[in-house]
């Protein structure tokens, strides 16, 4: 029977936190879970991604005219191969050009509710850098610009943005609606 992993996703080198808490089966492999992340996280999956553990071989998607290195295929990886005690960490990188990463931890393994449609977000602090707005060495100078009227790039990054940023907004109904699109088989 599959068990329910529970996975705490950090963005690194970003204070204060921002991060997301999601139930998941054991039984879904890494590119669910690369899914999961984008929608619950509120990126756009418009870029390339890795999961890795101390720069060893990364798990992604394999492209034979790409990769000048080996990579894992992230779709036949299940997260029970992995993740095989609670505490365990992976590095997740998102838009190589930007340099998201997220610390993915496995905080809590229990039994499933079949009731429940996975995954799920069960909690989470703070709004997702906006796409393409650097990286996180960017991010300060994105909030500083929308933040202060006299900012010389105060108009053309909230233009940019679509005219407003929240950067403490969370909408957990909003993420778990987004989630219900994914489909994983208990």
């Amino acid at each position: 029977m599959s068990k329910l992993f529970q996975l705490k996703i950090q963005l690194k080198n970003i204070k204060p936190a921002i991060y997301r808490t999601v139930q998941i089966p054991d039984s879904a492999n890494f590119f669910l879970l690369h899914k999961t992340i984008q929608d619950a996280m509120g990126w756009f999956d418009c870029h390339l991604f890795q999961f890795f553990k101390d720069r060893g071989t990364p798990i992604s998607i394999p492209d034979r005219q790409n990769d000048w290195e080996e990579v894992k295929d992230a779709r036949k990886i299940k997260l029970r191969d992995y993740f095989t005690e609670v505490k365990k960490s992976i590095t997740y990188e998102y838009d190589f050009g930007d340099g998201w990463e997220h610390t993915v931890t496995l905080d809590k393994i229990s039994d499933n509710d079949k009731k429940v449609n996975y995954p799920v977000c069960i909690k989470g602090k703070r709004n997702c850098p906006p796409e393409d707005c650097g990286g996180p060495w960017r991010y300060e100078n994105f909030l500083a610009a929308i933040a202060d009227k006299k900012h010389p790039e105060h108009k053309e990054t909230l233009y940019w943005v679509g005219g407003e940023f929240d950067p403490e907004a969370f909408e957990i109904d909003g993420i778990n609606e987004v989630l219900n699109g994914i489909k994983i088989k208990l």
